[in-house]
């Protein structure tokens, strides 16, 4: 392997710094990245339980906010319960985009790996080649062991670049897949906590929300946690 490594030339040096960055990235991402540490299992029901009975004080809404993401976007709602369903909504949206940032930590650092790494074998290609080429313009075509240097370099590099490349990619994508479909779900969790604590949405049990808005409910746009793009003005002469 350090034969290889060695025959690769010194772009081998940042291609395999690369794969060890990707390879942490990757680990650490799929870690902080599970379901249970997200998203726990019936918060909402139990938010609303509290709720329900008077017993939603300031310190269960600070232990809902240290539990997880998801408790950091639901208890800045709950901090504004007692205002009106828009206030909740512009502070779940406000806290969500934060954490929505923080769930894509490192994944642009894993993008910029996924698209340097082909480059640097293919500049690793062009040096073994510039190689061969200066050999042959000294001592000429007759000898096969003096050019597979640099052939062997071009090519060399070229793999492992490629072999870094691939995977980091395809990881890039699921990650950004798990994180938008965590996103969604967090979502349809705020705007249930928003519609049960303003009595647009009842529950039947702890673990789900049964009834509709009624007619007649207040009206208003859903909390959304992702980043909103401005919309662009036209005019008509």
């Amino acid at each position: 392997m350090f034969e290889i490594v060695k025959a690769g030339g010194w772009l081998m040096v940042p291609i395999i710094l690369c794969s060890i960055v990707a390879v942490a990235i990757i680990g650490e991402r799929l870690w902080a990245l599970q379901r249970k540490k997200i998203i726990p299992k019936h918060l909402v029901a139990q938010i609303w339980h509290w709720h329900s009975l008077g017993q939603l004080s300031e310190e269960q809404i600070t232990n809902v906010r240290k539990s997880s993401p998801l408790g950091r976007v639901l208890a800045a709602g709950l901090s504004n319960m007692h205002h009106s369903r828009e206030v909740m909504k512009e502070s779940i949206e406000e806290i969500g985009r934060h954490e929505v940032h923080e769930l894509e930590r490192y994944l642009n650092s894993l993008g910029t790996i996924a698209a340097v790494t082909p480059l640097l074998g293919l500049l690793g290609t062009v040096i073994g080649m510039i190689k061969v080429f200066s050999v042959i313009t000294t001592q000429g075509v007759g000898n096969p062991a003096v050019l597979s240097g640099g052939i062997s370099e071009a090519l060399i590099t070229t793999a492992a670049g490629l072999s870094v490349a691939i995977p980091s990619l395809m990881l890039y994508r699921y990650l950004r897949g798990r994180i938008e479909e965590l996103v969604v779900i967090m979502e349809a969790e705020a705007i249930k906590m928003v519609e049960v604590i303003h009595g647009e949405r009842e529950t039947t049990d702890a673990t789900k929300q049964t009834r509709a808005r009624p007619q007649g409910a207040a009206s208003g746009a859903n909390p959304s946690i992702r980043p909103t793009k401005p919309v662009k003005k036209t005019t008509t002469k």
